[in-house]
């Protein structure tokens, strides 16, 4: 939730905090002006300490995390990484990068358009191509920002972006900035987009269907057939996010086109992350050769960026390697989530509408619950971040567990004993 409606309904909420602390958050500033934004984070923040929560976030990891990682000399079981596959550290990986790094060093030193394209970009984007059934890839240094400049390049003032309500920031924000209509539907709900497109598409050029492969909050996926049947009917481009898919979804993990049996050419433009299942940093945009030319031509997020290092080229080629090699570990993933899910369930656990593909959460209804019982869990050795208000709705505030093939059985089961074990002191 963006914009001045979301500004007011923070300001409100501090506001009424305040007065049942019985203080203010601070006023004025510095040189004559000030940021309400830092003010009432700092309010926040020492309610939050009165009450006993601890500030969860940037806590500091002393190296590698996987399914268990260390933090300030602690171990513990870690449900708050992006590694779905458990390739992060794999020999095979750093032997890769350690290769790239010495052939061309840590960085291109400029834009590709100028002088800094390298062979192993156009190798990436002809692997991720191939992969996604495209004809072509272009690939960025940053996943937020591929979706930002692309969806700013390609749509303009009198065209109109239609996307599910749970769209990522990075979607959203490149909607605004491209200047189109941009119109939100329930959430999966194949009904409502086309009730959206019945009314609005007639008075708009050309029209951007937007969705998700696999949605990060809630875990679970849309029905990608009856959206593309959707598009065809009101002549839309469609665009699929795959960053939580990628790796995922699918026998082979190729994503929702696979895990749904529509043929990747159906959707005009994927876009996918490198820093999940595949282990770097970066984004890119698979689709139709003359959009991805396009894109490489004037999107200045592209243009006007350094190209992707090699050290992260190298690591996402050496991952797709390994995952057509080795399918089992997305097999592992499946059955590592199912697990969870289940256990949750059984425990009378609210998760939401997922899945099982790798994502669960642990729906608490109130930011400071979450807040509580990750600080709970974390004391009782796991690592799991809290999302909470006004990252989403307060009603929707949670856990959110990041599953891995690289979990044991063990570590699971564990994870959701623990969880019981918190939620019932919490209770006392």
């Amino acid at each position: 939730m963006t914009g001045p409606k979301f500004g007011r309904r923070l300001g409100e909420r501090i506001k009424l905090m305040a007065s049942l602390a019985g203080a203010a958050p601070a006023t004025g500033g510095t040189r004559g002006w000030s940021l309400p934004g830092v003010e009432e984070m700092a309010f926040m923040e020492k309610r939050a300490a009165a009450l006993g929560v601890a500030d969860p976030f940037f806590r500091q990891h002393d190296g590698l995390a996987g399914a268990t990682t260390r933090i300030d000399g602690h171990d513990y079981i870690n449900f708050s990484s992006y590694d779905y596959l458990g390739l992060n550290g794999d020999s095979r990986v750093i032997a890769r990068v350690e290769d790239a790094l010495h052939r061309f060093g840590t960085t291109v030193s400029a834009s590709r358009m100028v002088s800094g394209e390298r062979p192993f970009h156009r190798e990436l984007e002809g692997a991720l191509a191939d992969w996604h059934g495209a004809e072509d890839c272009v690939v960025m240094v940053s996943g937020h920002a591929t979706n930002v400049t692309t969806l700013s390049q390609l749509m303009r003032p009198g065209d109109l972006i239609v996307h599910d309500a749970l769209a990522h920031n990075s979607l959203i924000q490149g909607a605004i900035l491209s200047g189109a209509r941009r119109i939100a539907f329930t959430h999966n709900d194949v009904a409502a987009a086309r009730e959206q497109l019945w009314m609005h598409r007639r008075a708009h050029k050309r029209a951007l269907l937007v969705l998700e492969g696999h949605y990060s909050m809630d875990g679970d996926i849309p029905d990608l057939a009856a959206f593309v049947d959707l598009a065809r009917e009101f002549d839309c481009m469609t665009l699929v996010d795959e960053a939580h898919s990628t790796g995922v979804l699918g026998a082979r993990g190729h994503g929702i086109a696979e895990e749904a049996g529509v043929a990747p050419d159906a959707i005009d433009l994927w876009m996918g992350t490198l820093s999940k299942s595949l282990i770097s940093c970066g984004g890119y945009i698979a689709g139709r050769a003359d959009i991805v030319t396009y894109l490489k031509r004037t999107a200045a997020g592209f243009v006007y960026s350094v190209g992707l290092p090699p050290t992260n080229a190298a690591a996402s080629m050496a991952a797709l390697y390994i995952i057509r090699e080795e399918p089992w570990r997305i097999a592992r993933l499946r059955e590592n989530a199912m697990h969870l899910l289940r256990l949750f369930k059984e425990a009378g656990f609210d998760t939401g509408t997922s899945e099982g593909y790798g994502i669960v959460p642990l729906v608490t209804g109130s930011s400071l619950l979450a807040g509580r019982l990750s600080q709970a869990l974390f004391e009782r050795g796991l690592n799991v971040q809290p999302i909470i208000h006004p990252a989403v709705p307060e009603k929707a505030a949670r856990l959110r567990f990041f599953v891995s093939a690289s979990h044991t059985p063990e570590q699971v089961a564990q994870t959701a004993s623990l969880v019981g074990q918190a939620l019932r002191a919490l209770s006392e």
